[in-house]
């Protein structure tokens, strides 16, 4: 019996040393997944992003492991990263919802909530956009690299009231409503590294951007207000190909999962410092703040949240409703 045992045994062990020299055998679980960013390494809107990479890489050695591409319009332009996951060109890309609504019009709405992610989570959000979005883009949402930081409206010359009318200012498509309400000129779709030449020969007036990122292009040399209250919320969410994210076992994806948790709880300790230090940088380099009264304030923030939410449900009237109740308070 000791001695079968021992065959057996052994013989167990040449199964697995063999199997171990075959691709694709059960045993060999690492794998790895193609991923690339909307903004370049290093930049504000992708550095979460290369810490997430950096620590699944760290951590995930044998199990996950990411080729990181890089990003930016070196790798692809970045309205069309959004695509890139849809199709499987990358299997895991760091792009805003406002990037690829061409692809899903709901995407608007990740920028809108008045949530944090960890309610998102609670209250079924997430399962909700989970579904949507793997149904109409065929992507997971894993979690959001950025979150919780406002946009708001920089120009070359001050205004007193939220009226842009004469202006001619850079946007996309999730800024197109709330500038229309304000009045704009005329509205022009200007990349986001072409932005600092417009503003310098005058082609424009101003943009609509986060409070953080100019730095990354200089654009505070070509700014001169920036106007309170801030409004919308940054959102940059990490999505995964379905194909790709359907191959990887349980414990690969409760790994990514657990490092995105991780990425988006950086965002709760470090936003408000990341804000106050912004704010400093912006007023030493110049950029002067206009602040609303109270009245022009509410106005600015009724146009700008019921502006695309409208917008957004009139392009999705089954989805639009359902986003807005479950995203905002």
């Amino acid at each position: 019996m000791i001695r079968f045992a021992r065959k057996f045994n052994a013989s167990l062990l040449a199964l697995a040393a063999a199997c171990a020299l075959v691709p694709g055998v059960a045993l060999a679980q690492e794998t790895t997944l193609k991923a690339i960013s909307a903004w370049p390494e290093g930049n504000w809107f992708s550095i979460n992003f290369d810490r997430f990479v950096a620590k699944v890489n760290a951590e995930g050695k044998g199990l996950v492991q990411i080729n990181y591409l890089g990003g930016g319009a070196k790798v692809m332009p970045p309205f069309e990263v959004g695509n890139a996951a849809k199709t499987g060109v990358a299997d895991i890309v760091n792009v805003s919802g406002g990037f690829y609504t061409t692809v899903l019009p709901e995407g608007d709405a990740m920028s809108l909530s008045t949530l944090t992610p960890a309610e998102m989570r609670k209250n079924g959000a997430y399962d909700y956009i989970n579904r949507l979005w793997g149904e109409k883009m065929n992507v997971r949402y894993l979690g959001r690299s950025r979150d919780g930081i406002p946009v708001h409206i920089f120009l070359k010359k001050p205004i007193s009231k939220p009226d842009l009318t004469g202006m001619r200012m850079r946007s996309i498509p999730l800024y197109r409503p709330i500038l229309e309400a304000l009045n704009v000129q005329s509205q022009l779709n200007i990349p986001y590294g072409e932005v600092y030449t417009a503003m310098e020969r005058g082609v424009i007036d101003g943009y609509v951007w986060p409070l953080v990122g100019l730095f990354d292009v200089s654009l505070e040399k070509q700014t001169k207000y920036r106007l309170d209250p801030g409004f919308y919320t940054v959102e940059v969410g990490m999505l995964v190909n379905l194909g790709a994210w359907n191959k990887l076992n349980a414990q690969q994806k409760a790994f990514l999962e657990k490092t995105a948790l991780w990425i988006e709880q950086q965002n709760v300790t470090d936003n408000a410092k990341i804000m106050e230090d912004e704010k400093k940088k912006l007023a030493a380099a110049g950029v002067e703040t206009i602040t609303l009264g109270a009245n022009d304030a509410k106005t600015l923030l009724t146009k700008a949240n019921d502006s695309v939410w409208t917008s957004l449900v009139t392009r999705s009237p089954e989805h639009g409703p359902k986003l807005r109740a479950l995203l905002t308070k």
